[in-house]
């Protein structure tokens, strides 16, 4: 093994490894240290703790992360390549526990003069950041000491320790469990975010020195999972095996809301509405549009003339109501003034929607790159109906203002490279990013 890799492996270890040993004390330090250039001037002025104390901090989190951070001069301390990347993160950090502790004295009833900062950054730790975020999304405790491998009295323990110091309640004990408060919701969510930032700071340094690693999260939306987002996949992790990618197959609803906490890196597939997207980014790359599509021994493969008396005849098979599919064709039949088809079968699962195509004579409207193997090999055919008006951009959304790690930075440029150099995908009128 290379050395590098041993020592980010070190920082990397599980999907959450790195970021979890992370003290946020320690990174307090380094960053008080970083913009005072001095441990003296840092704990004189900064942090009101004695200089032994900051020096072993910044030891502490050099160790932890196998890299020194400074180089230690005559007259103080500057940032080396690693620690300006580390800062960063650590920058990023702060200004989500900021955004937090706005958020909580807005909603969360915590006084305005609050230093929650401090006290996130004195009392937690990655490991204790994820199982009070865990805590607040399970909503079990037990749960989460077996994920974690920890004892309830310690879960306990840190809820109190956080609640004492915030002043108020994160979790109320009722009947069927425990229910988050608007501050333990508040909480973490921030949470969630500052881990993402952590998660990132291993992978960060591993690809300075040449070595893709960490891990990415994907939201996969119906239309990349059949042939895009397995070639980008496919071929990243070929160059890059010590990379990990996870894929998460949501409504779109719960995939922004994963993109929105730093638990998904970016989601691919339709893009939505300005409305339905204002604080995230969506970069179009190609234009899709939905097609008619039955199996290959269907009467009306064999037609002459497809009208819409004989598509209202006909027995479907369709996406639920308000998924992006179903809305075009609906859409579609409503600019003809024709009534759209009343489905016999609602899925949004493919496996099943393919197999229902295959063993009957129903039809379905949704992209053909959904079904691509199936219509290549030819057991389903594209009816001749072009459903012309069902046009839709269809691309990658990332959270606003957010700093993906370098293996979503890969794979999203693994994505953009599948569909420049297919000829599958026509090009959106839209180049660039929209907001």
């Amino acid at each position: 093994m290379d050395p590098r890799e041993k020592v980010i492996e070190n920082v990397n270890g599980s999907a959450l490894g790195g970021a979890l040993g992370i003290n946020l004390r320690h990174l307090r330090a380094f960053s008080a240290v970083a913009a005072s250039g001095s441990i003296a001037r840092a704990a004189d002025e900064r942090l009101y703790r004695v200089a032994s104390g900051v020096t072993r901090a910044i030891s502490e989190l050099e160790h932890a992360l196998g890299r020194p951070l400074f180089e230690r001069r005559a007259r103080g301390m500057a940032l080396n390549s690693c620690g300006e990347l580390v800062q960063v993160r650590a920058q990023r950090i702060e200004r989500e526990f900021e955004e937090a502790r706005t958020q909580l004295v807005t909603r969360g009833g915590i006084g305005a003069n609050a230093d929650l900062p401090s006290l996130f950054a004195s009392i937690l730790n990655g490991r204790r950041l994820a199982v009070i975020a865990g805590l607040v999304e399970q909503r079990n405790m037990p749960a989460v000491a077996r994920e974690f491998g920890i004892t309830q009295p310690a879960i306990s323990r840190a809820l109190k320790d956080l609640e004492g110091g915030l002043g108020v309640a994160l979790l109320e004990r009722q009947a069927r469990g425990l229910r988050p408060t608007p501050a333990g919701e508040i909480v973490a969510f921030h949470f969630r975010r500052v881990l993402a930032e952590l998660r990132h700071i291993g992978p960060d340094i591993a690809a300075s020195e040449g070595l893709l690693q960490g891990s990415v999260t994907v939201g996969a939306l119906p239309l990349g999972r059949t042939q895009i987002l397995p070639l980008a996949i496919a071929a990243l992790v070929a160059r890059h095996p010590g990379l990990h990618v996870a894929t998460v197959e949501s409504p779109y609803d719960a995939l922004a809301a994963s993109l929105r906490s730093g638990d998904v890196d970016f989601i691919f597939g339709a893009l939505r509405s300005p409305t339905q997207a204002r604080d995230l980014q969506q970069e179009p790359l190609f234009e899709d549009r939905i097609s008619v599509i039955a199996r290959a021994g269907h009467p009306l493969a064999r037609a002459a003339r497809i009208d819409f008396d004989a598509l209202r005849q006909a027995s479907w098979v369709l996406s639920r109501h308000h998924t992006p599919s179903r809305e075009l064709l609906e859409q579609f039949f409503s600019a003809a003034r024709e009534v759209p088809p009343v489905p016999t079968v609602e899925t949004g699962d493919l496996a099943v929607l393919r197999g229902l195509l295959l063993e009957s004579d129903m039809l379905t409207a949704i992209s053909a790159h959904q079904l691509r193997y199936e219509i290549r090999d030819g057991s389903l055919v594209v009816l001749d109906f072009p459903l012309d008006r069902t046009r839709r951009e269809i691309g990658l959304t990332q959270r606003r203002g957010a700093f993906p790690s370098p293996g979503a930075r890969a794979l999203m440029d693994e994505v953009r490279a599948v569909v420049a150099r297919s000829a599958d995908f026509r090009a959106t009128a839209l180049p660039g990013a929209t907001g």
